[in-house]
C-alpha cells in the first residue's frame, strides 16, 4: 500500500474555510461599520463639528454682548444710534443722505 502525498479533502476544506473567514474578518476590520476607514471618517467629522461649535460659541458671545449693551441696565449710545439708523432708517439733522 502506498500513500500519495496529496492532502486529504478535509484538510483542504479546513484551510479554505480558515482562509475565507480570515479574509472576511480582515475586510470587516478595515471596511466595516466599525472599521478603520469609518473611524477616520468619524474623527474628521468630529473635528469639523468642533470647529463649527467654536464658531457658534463665538457668535453667541458676540450676540450676548450686543444684547447686554442694549439692556436697560447698560445703554451704549453708539449701538443705539447704529440700530436706530439701520432698523428705523433715521438720520441726524446735520447729515446729508445720498441715495
Amino acid at each position: 500500500m502506498t500513500r500519495s502525498n496529496r492532502p486529504s479533502l478535509g484538510a483542504i476544506a479546513f484551510f479554505a474555510t480558515a482562509f475565507a473567514l480570515s479574509a472576511y474578518f480582515t475586510f470587516a476590520a478595515v471596511q466595516g461599520d466599525f472599521g478603520l476607514f469609518r473611524r477616520v471618517e468619524i474623527q474628521a467629522e468630529a473635528e469639523e463639528l468642533r470647529l463649527d461649535l467654536d464658531r457658534l460659541q463665538s457668535r453667541i458671545g458676540s450676540m450676548e454682548n450686543l444684547t447686554s449693551r442694549l439692556s436697560d441696565d447698560y445703554l451704549d449710545l453708539d449701538l443705539l444710534d447704529e440700530q436706530a439708523r439701520s432698523v428705523l432708517g433715521l438720520v441726524r439733522a446735520d447729515e446729508i443722505v445720498i441715495r
